[in-house]
C-alpha cells in the first residue's frame, strides 16, 4: 500500500494579542482550499491537529486551547478603500469542526501586522519610519477594522515596551479600532441589543440558576455576547481558569446557559444547534471591582480596575479576554443600564479597564442613540503581534 506523500504550503505563524494562529496568503493555499467548503476546513483541521481526542494537538500546530486552535487567511481587498481582506477560522480541537461565525479580536492585530510581512500592502502606502494604517475588511462579519502597525526602517517594528497582561513579554504596541462594531448583518440579529432590551430575563431551568430566571445583557458588538452577573450564578468574578475549566458540571452550565441565550438572541432556531456553533455566541460574568490575585500571581486591587469580567470561549474559561469580547464589554459599559455598565458603577463613559483572570485591560468605545436605538461608531484597544516562527506548514496531500 502506498502512503500519500507530505505537501508544504508556504505559512506564518504568529501571535497576536493574546492568541496564536496559523496565517496563510489566500493565493498560497492548494486550489481546492482557495474557496469555501469541505477541503478548506479539512486542510485547516489537519493543519491544527484537529479532531484530537487526547485534546493536545500533538500532530499539529494548535496548542489544544481556543486561543491557540485559529487559522487565518489574507488577501488583497476585492472591497474599496481597504488594504486586505481577513478571514478567520476558529477551529475545534476535538470535533471535525471549523467554525467561521465570528472574528477574533486578538488575531486581528497579526492580521495588521501580517499584511505588511506578506506584502500585501501597496508599498507607497509605507513610511520609512512612522506608524502604517492597514484598513481591514474582516470578512466573517462584513466590519473593517484600522490597525496602526509601527514601522521602522520599512519593516513591521515587533519588539517595543508595551506590555499587555496575558503575553508573557513586552512587544511594540498596535491600536486596533473596530468601525461600527455593532450589528453583525443578519447573523447577528439586525441590532445591537438583538431583544430591544438592555436587559432581558431568561428563563432557565431551575437545576441552572435557582429561581428559574437569569439577568443577561445580549449584545452583538465585536461579537454576540451574553454578559450575566457573577453573583446571579454562585461566582465572584474573580475566578481563575482552575476554578472553572476543573468543574464539568459549572463547564455543561455554562453550555446550557450559552444555548438559551443564543436562542434568545435568534442566532439558533433550537438549542440543540448550539454545540455546531462553539465560537460564537459568547458567555461571560462580569461583577463590581474586588481585591484579588490573577494567574501570574500579581495582586490587583479594586482600585486599579472598573469592573471585573470573565469570558468562555469554545467551551472553556479563557485564560485573559478575547479581543472581540472586549470590544462587546466596551460598547456595553458605554450604554447606561447594561448589566456590564451597572458593574463599573453605571452613568455614561467612553472608557473602562476591566480586570480579567492575566491582569486588566483598557477599553473604549463612542456610544449614542438615534431614533431610541443604541448604535456604536467605534471600539478602541491596543495589543501587540510577532512572527514566531515563518516557512511551510506540512500535511499528508489526502488531508483534503
Amino acid at each position: 500500500m502506498t502512503s500519500a506523500p507530505q505537501i508544504r504550503i508556504p505559512a506564518t505563524y504568529m501571535r497576536g494579542g493574546t492568541s496564536k494562529g496559523v496565517f496563510f496568503r489566500l493565493d498560497d493555499l492548494p486550489e481546492p482550499c482557495q474557496v469555501p467548503g469541505p477541503d478548506r476546513d479539512r486542510l485547516f483541521l489537519r493543519v491544527i491537529g484537529s479532531p484530537d481526542p487526547y485534546a493536545k494537538h500533538t500532530d499539529g500546530m494548535g496548542g489544544a486551547t481556543s486561543s491557540t486552535s485559529k487559522c487565518v487567511i489574507l488577501s488583497k481587498s476585492a472591497h474599496a478603500g481597504h488594504d486586505v481582506d481577513y478571514l478567520y477560522g476558529q477551529v475545534a480541537i476535538d470535533s471535525a469542526f471549523v467554525d467561521w461565525s465570528g472574528n477574533c479580536g486578538n488575531l486581528s492585530t497579526a492580521a495588521g501586522a501580517f499584511a505588511l510581512h506578506a506584502g500585501l500592502v501597496d508599498p507607497a502606502r509605507i513610511p520609512e519610519n512612522g506608524v502604517c494604517t492597514v484598513r481591514i475588511w474582516q470578512a466573517n462579519i462584513g466590519k473593517t477594522i484600522i490597525a496602526h502597525v509601527p514601522v521602522t526602517n520599512g519593516q513591521v517594528q515587533e519588539t517595543g515596551a508595551f506590555e499587555l497582561d496575558g503575553v508573557t513579554f513586552p512587544a511594540a504596541e498596535i491600536v486596533l479600532e473596530f468601525l461600527d462594531p455593532a450589528d453583525e448583518g443578519e447573523d447577528g440579529g439586525g441590532a445591537m441589543f438583538p431583544t430591544g432590551s438592555l436587559v432581558d430575563e431568561l428563563a432557565v431551568p431551575e437545576a441552572l440558576v435557582p429561581g428559574g430566571h437569569l439577568q443577561a445583557t445580549l449584545i452583538n458588538a465585536g461579537i454576540p455576547t451574553i454578559f450575566v452577573n457573577a453573583a446571579d450564578i454562585g461566582y465572584t468574578g474573580t475566578e481563575l481558569q482552575g476554578a472553572i475549566n476543573g468543574d464539568a458540571q459549572a463547564l455543561a452550565r455554562f453550555e446550557a446557559l450559552r444555548a438559551i441565550g443564543a436562542l434568545r438572541m435568534g442566532l439558533i432556531k433550537d438549542v440543540a444547534e448550539a454545540p455546531r456553533r462553539q465560537h460564537t455566541p459568547k458567555i461571560a460574568f462580569v461583577a463590581p471591582p474586588a481585591d484579588h490575585v490573577v494567574s501570574s500571581g500579581k495582586a490587583i486591587r479594586a482600585g486599579d480596575v472598573d469592573l471585573l469580567v470573565r469570558a468562555l470561549s469554545m467551551g472553556k474559561l479563557h485564560h485573559a479576554m478575547m479581543g472581540t469580547a472586549a470590544v462587546a464589554i466596551a460598547t456595553a459599559a458605554a450604554v447606561p443600564g447594561t448589566l456590564v455598565n451597572l458593574a463599573a458603577g453605571g452613568g455614561e463613559r467612553t472608557a473602562v479597564r476591566f480586570g480579567h483572570p492575566s491582569g486588566t485591560l483598557r477599553v473604549g468605545a463612542e456610544a449614542k442613540q438615534v431614533d431610541g436605538q443604541w448604535t456604536v461608531t467605534k471600539a478602541v484597544m491596543s495589543r501587540s503581534a510577532r512572527i514566531l516562527m515563518e516557512g511551510w506548514v506540512r500535511v499528508p496531500a489526502d488531508s483534503f
